[in-house]
């Protein structure tokens, strides 16, 4: 009975420093070091007040626009995960014209990489472009409907190689890149029976482009403590119709800027060339002041 109790009493010491490290190690939030996640979020307001007896002319207009950026990057040894939801939408209202939605866009992508030097990476991923909300012609008598929510959306699996010189750039070379087009209800869009809506054709809702390639170029640069400048180009081209003339171009700019505490300042520009869209260049951009969250955790050093 005394060997037993002396054998207890040695053995109290190292129980109570065991129990002492499981409760620190429970009280230890766990190892998120592989991550590196980023949120921004805004809000901006514009406004025109304008009496009716007004000489000057112009129209009481409201305008508010929303931005989101979330990002999700993990990395650990040569393996990495990216992921990032942009989203953004804009609309104004205008007395005499109504609401009219004045810019919109839906962008997902999630890209899984393995390290084959500190600066190339081979890499598999999948992407979502869209838009929210329902857009409209007005150039004619009456508004005319011609894109909506995955009307069109372009879906694209890209395989190939991605060369990041710094944490800031990237770029992704993809020679094999199929693209699902999709045209929610192509019915609503048409004219005539015969018309072909973004490259789907009549009594479809989808296009595959399986032979195809895909280039895309990041860029996220902070511009001082309080100012960012955010850039993405996108070149898509399908080799059955290997032509310049086809070659599609999206490139997306954005810079924010805070002007004191939450209050900043934000504009956004596209510039787009799709031909199965418009033989033309389309281009939108919107300035506004409002409100900007942005909160970031760098883990660990971005690649």
């Amino acid at each position: 009975m005394k060997k037993l109790l002396a054998v207890l009493l040695a053995l109290l010491p190292a129980l109570a420093a065991a129990q002492a490290g499981v409760a620190l190690s429970a009280a230890l939030p766990a190892d998120t070091s592989y991550w590196r996640t980023s949120l921004k979020a805004g809000v901006n307001l514009n406004e025109a007040v304008i009496s009716d007896n007004w000489k000057g002319g112009g129209a009481t207009s409201l305008g508010l626009s929303t931005l989101f950026n979330g990002q999700a990057h993990y990395l650990r040894g040569k393996r990495s995960w990216d992921n990032e939801a942009d989203f953004l939408y804009a609309g104004q209202y205008t007395r005499g014209q109504g609401y009219r939605k004045t810019n919109d866009r839906l962008w997902l992508d999630t890209k899984y990489g393995h390290a084959l030097t500190p600066k190339w990476d081979a890499f598999v991923s999948l992407n979502l472009l869209s838009q929210f909300a329902p857009g409209y012609d007005y150039s004619g008598d009456r508004p005319r409907l011609i894109s909506s929510f995955l009307a069109p959306a372009y879906l694209t699996n890209a395989y190939g190689f991605e060369y990041h010189p710094s944490k800031r750039f990237s770029l992704r070379l993809s020679p094999f890149a199929p693209r699902l087009t999709i045209v929610r209800d192509l019915g609503r869009f048409q004219t005539l029976p015969t018309d072909v809506v973004y490259g789907v054709s009549p009594g479809h809702t989808t296009r595959w482009e399986l032979l195809a390639a895909q280039v895309l170029a990041s860029l996220d640069q902070p511009l001082g403590p309080n100012a960012n400048f955010k850039a993405r180009y996108l070149l898509f081209t399908n080799y059955g119709h290997f032509r310049a003339q086809e070659i599609n171009h999206r490139l997306d700019l954005t810079l924010t800027a805070k002007v004191y505490g939450l209050l900043s300042v934000n504009f956004q520009s596209t510039v787009l060339y799709q031909y199965d869209q418009d033989a033309g260049l389309q281009f939108s951009q919107g300035l506004g002041l409002g409100l900007l969250l942005t909160r970031q955790k760098p883990a660990v050093v971005a690649k």
